[in-house]
């Protein structure tokens, strides 16, 4: 084990995206678990899109000049707490930090499935694949042959989506992305029939394009002129899902997206957004759901791997910036398998 502890704090809100001078590296003693709880060293964490939303200035925001959270697995190397031993693997909130004492409604123990990676748990088997299930099975409510949009689909979301919704047999697949060369691996390896890059032209000519006889379900994760596009495009009692409005974290002045209104009550749509956190108690039926697939190889997942916990932060912006594919992860080096060292 380190004989440090290392925690990133927030020392500044951004403006725009945020830069590496808006944190800062704290070092520290390793802490000691109180009675009652047990300390972790943290192996992989997640940054999500959600982090740059609560990076602003707010009543919900984070604290500046303390550990900021974050999904993270790590391994108990400490524990007084009663019935969870050492060794043990646990996942919970207290990421962005080397070390966290947690207590027992903080951790949650990881199931063991034959040949699936920890890294799993922060992706297809985490809040990110999570997040896809219950907004194609609870939201949209998708039924077989259905045509699917999904925005951002090169993110984790979107990945994720792509792939349940062929298991889920869903009809046309288009979405969504940064470059041709993630378009491209996204129709090549994910599943999608077709992805367009927004930067090529105007959304709505885009997305008539790849899909000109319109669409029956919008994922959002994108907002803006893509939201606007997809009302467009959406037939007779389609449905917008939002998940998230990444093309407006780093704008504080992003215009709000302009669509026709009557579209919403002439084609009958229905537009619901939601938080994963409400839907927690569907983590097991998404066990049931994904695992058999991803043991089988018909799953695969879609990660972005990152190795050091000192580039926590440029992982964090790199994801913003949208240069990841798929979920992307921090791995402390100690799980690096050898023949990748």
């Amino acid at each position: 084990m380190n004989e440090t502890a290392l925690t990133v704090h927030q020392i500044a809100r951004p403006h725009g995206l945020p830069t590496a001078e808006n944190f800062a590296f704290v070092e520290s003693a390793i802490p000691e678990p109180a009675p009652g709880s047990a300390l972790v060293e943290n192996l992989y964490w997640s940054v999500d899109p959600y982090h740059r939303e609560m990076m602003d200035d707010g009543p919900d925001g984070f604290a500046l000049h303390a550990p900021l959270e974050g999904r993270t697995i790590g391994r108990v190397v400490a524990s007084r707490m009663p019935g969870l031993s050492e060794g043990e693997i646990v996942f919970h909130r207290q990421g962005w930090r080397t070390h966290a004492v947690v207590g027992p409604d903080e951790i949650r123990r990881l199931p063991h499935f034959d040949g699936v990676p920890l890294t799993a748990y922060l992706s297809t088997l985490g809040g990110t694949g999570l997040t896809a299930y219950v907004g194609l099975t609870r939201i949209a409510r998708l039924r077989e042959g259905e045509d699917l949009f999904v925005s951002a689909a090169g993110g984790g979301v979107g990945t994720a989506t792509g792939r349940f919704a062929r298991l889920l047999h869903a009809g046309r697949l288009v979405g969504s992305a940064g470059s041709a060369a993630k378009a491209a691996h996204l129709v090549r390896e994910v599943g999608y029939d077709a992805v367009f890059d927004y930067h090529d032209g105007p959304a709505a000519d885009l997305l008539h394009k790849v899909a000109p006889g319109g669409i029956d379900v919008f994922i959002d994760n994108v907002g803006g002129e893509q939201l606007a596009a997809a009302v467009g495009a959406l037939r007779e009692f389609g449905r917008i899902v939002r998940i998230g409005t990444i093309s407006q974290y780093n704008t504080a002045d992003a215009p709000a997206p302009r669509f026709n209104y009557a579209d919403i009550v002439e084609k009958s749509l229905r537009m619901e957004g939601f938080l994963v956190s409400n839907y927690r108690d569907l983590q097991e039926e998404l066990y049931d759901f994904a695992v058999p697939h991803l043991q089988s190889g018909r799953l695969a997942l879609d990660e972005t791997v990152v190795d050091g916990f000192e580039h926590l932060v440029d992982a964090f912006r790199g994801m913003l910036r949208g240069d990841n594919t798929g979920k992307i992860i921090v791995r402390d080096r100690s799980q690096v398998p050898p023949a990748a060292h």
